[in-house]
């Protein structure tokens, strides 16, 4: 059976000549995933759907220049830390020095030479994944190995400038352990620990797409973004995550078998401009407020 290596980074070419788009894919196609566009617009398209490692950008296009496309891609959150090498027959610094000034992180020259593209895209692929390492270090929460609030406030930006752009819902799950000092009191601190574990593990699971996130809020709560989602799609992911925790048997070191339950915030929007994420979060804990006050181990919704 032949191993087919799976291959870590997706890199999106852009360039209007068929012929260069040829000898680009024969150079990378064996190392790298590639996402390919023609126009500018296209690539900002492709861009937002799959978010690739890298773009080689064209600067002479027939839609929108090189220039203009990396200036929409820096002004959009989900777009922005993509880094940009231009592919360019210019040779003027003028040229260099704007694309530099725009946010590109390189030049390649066309005619191309395989050596120094396989090179310089290599080397900003490298950066990429160093980048990506640091900043996993500051945005996982230790013990959990889920996102931690920073991370979760990173991903609600890009979502939420998304959700105004595209008119679609987002919603936003807010999620307590009930009587979790008790918990704590009664099994020791590392047994809490064990428990925070797996509310971590269960919501992590839920969310099902690659643009959904679950965090740990701080302390024993936990939060869950899910975009492109209704109140009742929300709702029903919320249920899966309040059945699953009560279902859940967690064992003592010596030996017993303990359970807990958790409470559920819920709130569904369609943002518009100029609309504000705290006040998405503060609604969220309201409805969390709620279903602690009700009774615990329930989900309410925001409004309802």
């Amino acid at each position: 059976m032949i191993k087919v290596e799976k291959k870590e980074f997706t890199v999106l070419i852009t360039d209007d000549e068929k012929h260069n788009l040829d000898i680009l894919g024969q150079i990378l196609s064996p190392l790298y995933n590639l996402l390919v566009a023609k126009t500018g617009s296209r690539c900002i398209e492709l861009a937002e759907e799959h978010r690739p490692d890298l773009i080689l950008l064209d600067v002479l296009m027939p839609d929108i220049t090189g220039f203009e496309t990396i200036e929409a891609l820096k002004a959009s959150e989900i777009t922005r830390s993509i880094p940009v090498i231009f592919i360019t027959g210019l040779s003027g610094v003028k040229d260099e020095e704007k694309g530099f000034s725009l946010g590109a992180v390189d030049y390649i020259a066309k005619p191309f030479s395989k050596s120094i593209v396989k090179a310089r895209v290599s080397t900003h692929l490298k950066i990429v994944s160093q980048m990506r390492t640091i900043e996993s270090i500051g945005m996982i929460d230790p013990l959990t190995e889920i996102s931690n609030r920073r991370g979760f406030d990173n991903r609600l930006l890009a979502e939420w400038g998304r959700a105004i752009r595209e008119q679609t819902s987002i919603s936003v799950l807010m999620l307590d352990v009930d009587h979790f000092k008790n918990y704590n009191d009664t099994y020791g601190h590392q047994q809490g620990d064990q428990a925070l574990k797996l509310v971590a593990s269960v919501c992590h699971d839920a969310v099902m797409r690659p643009f959904d996130i679950a965090a740990r809020w701080g302390g024993e709560e936990f939060i869950v973004l899910l975009p492109c989602t209704d109140d009742k799609g929300a709702e029903m992911v919320a249920e899966k995550i309040r059945k699953t925790i009560e279902a859940s048997v967690i064992t003592t070191e010596d030996g017993q078998e303990t359970g807990i339950t958790a409470s559920i915030g819920l709130y569904s929007v369609i943002p518009q401009v100029g609309s504000d994420t705290s006040e998405f979060i503060n609604k969220a804990d309201r409805a969390l407020y709620k279903a602690k006050e009700s009774g615990r181990n329930r989900v309410v919704i925001f409004g309802e």
